[in-house]
């Protein structure tokens, strides 16, 4: 991409950082080294890098060596440092597959399919199961609205349900008894400087290999905890007219009548 190409060490931010590759950063590095103020920004590079990226330098430069971490998808090349130091990186982008990988940096350049992907993989609860600071990192990204239905409600022809995916929206069902969350989410506009990040409060370890921790969740595991209640948990009793919501506005009939709701119809 036009953006990608001109980018630099010197514009690498911790939110643009995840618009780029491993031979990216190998291409930007060769290109940085050569200006005079390169030593003076080296660790505010890495640190930026690292922020998306990890970084293992390799010691043993052998062929079986370089193969293994080539077969743990990372990409080998050369750094040079400055004149009597050159080292072998190995770098690969950071995945993002749990919510606590999810941040203010990098939650616009995924798209909603992939954010689904990863509600599906640790979802227990529901939308409302998840801490109010993993939500607002989501909604800055995507506009999220749930409705929680009886399952032979929520698929009727015409419905909510139709009109939001014609909408473009992706959708997570989670059974809950009898009846079912669905989670709509579609990305928003990318808007620059959305979300300020501090990068001197959250300056990252510049050593290499396994001893870089940036774990969420065991830091804050409050935080991040939530509701894995399974279906037999989940009180049905509850579930009444009055329990019924949505978290958006439509024109569709959505009011229940009382017997369609009823404990007996359980």
């Amino acid at each position: 991409m036009k953006q990608q190409k001109a980018l630099t060490l010197k514009t690498l931010t911790k939110s643009n950082v995840w618009e780029v590759e491993e031979n990216d950063i190998f291409r930007m590095w060769e290109t940085a080294e050569k200006e005079s103020d390169f030593k003076d920004n080296r660790n505010h590079y890495i640190d930026v890098i690292r922020s998306a990226f990890e970084i293992e330098e390799i010691k043993i430069d052998k062929p079986e060596v370089i193969k293994k971490y080539e077969a743990r998808d990372f990409k080998v090349g050369n750094i040079h440092f400055d004149d009597n130091d050159n080292k072998k990186w190995g770098i690969k982008k950071r995945a993002i597959n749990r919510i606590t990988d999810l941040t203010y940096e990098n939650i616009h350049h995924i798209s909603a399919a992939k954010l689904i992907e990863v509600l599906d993989r640790n979802f227990g609860g529901g939308w409302d199961s998840l801490s109010q600071s993993v939500q607002d990192i989501i909604e800055s990204g995507f506009d999220i609205s749930t409705t929680t239905l009886p399952k032979d409600r929520l698929h009727k022809p015409g419905g909510m349900y139709d009109k939001k995916v014609n909408d473009g929206y992706e959708v997570l069902e989670i059974t809950k008894g009898l009846w079912v969350e669905a989670i709509f989410a579609k990305a928003k506009p990318k808007v620059e400087n959305h979300h300020k990040y501090d990068d001197d409060n959250d300056s990252m370890n510049n050593g290499f290999g396994d001893n870089y921790d940036e774990d969420f969740e065991d830091e804050n595991p409050s935080e991040n905890s939530y509701d894995d209640d399974d279906d037999d948990d989940f009180d049905e009793d509850k579930l009444t007219e009055e329990s019924y919501r949505t978290t958006f506005e439509t024109e569709e009939d959505l009011n229940l009548e009382a017997e369609d709701v009823a404990d007996d119809d359980y």
